[in-house]
């Protein structure tokens, strides 16, 4: 006797308006302030997909913490990704994800915080504090 299928293969119509109306609602609750601009220096520094370095196919924003996960599209939470790598994560942890694909982890994590040192706005890492004011 064969296992019924838990999930059907294919989504009624019904059923991917469902889901479309619950992402749509989830985005608008949270700050979206990714820029052309800043999407296009992301790709600029990645040079590729972050996650497999994969060049010439076209990239997706990929939001590092899912949208799912209370994540965001923000210049610090997206990154380039081939279509292969973000089907693959889906609204999956980075890190644990990057560990079952034998990814290598540390060098996406620290690519990423040297791309976001250089991208985001703010004091540099050798500026000095100005001095306390004489009293």
């Amino acid at each position: 006797m064969q296992a019924r299928r838990k999930y059907p293969k294919t989504r009624s119509a019904a059923a991917s308006a469902r889901y479309a109306k619950r992402r749509k609602s989830r985005l608008a609750r949270v700050d979206n302030d990714l820029t052309d601009a800043e999407w296009h220096s992301l790709l600029d520094a990645w040079g590729g997909c972050a996650y497999c370095q994969g060049e010439g196919a076209a990239l997706q924003r990929d939001c590092v913490q899912p949208v799912s996960r209370g994540g965001r599209y923000t210049l610090g939470n997206v990154v380039p990704a081939c279509a292969s790598c973000n089907a693959s994560k889906h609204n999956s942890e980075v890190t644990g994800w990057l560990r079952r694909k034998r990814l290598d982890e540390r060098a996406f994590l620290l690519r990423h915080a040297t791309i976001l040192q250089q991208l985001m706005p703010g004091p540099q890492p050798d500026a000095q504090p100005d001095p306390l004011p004489d009293r």
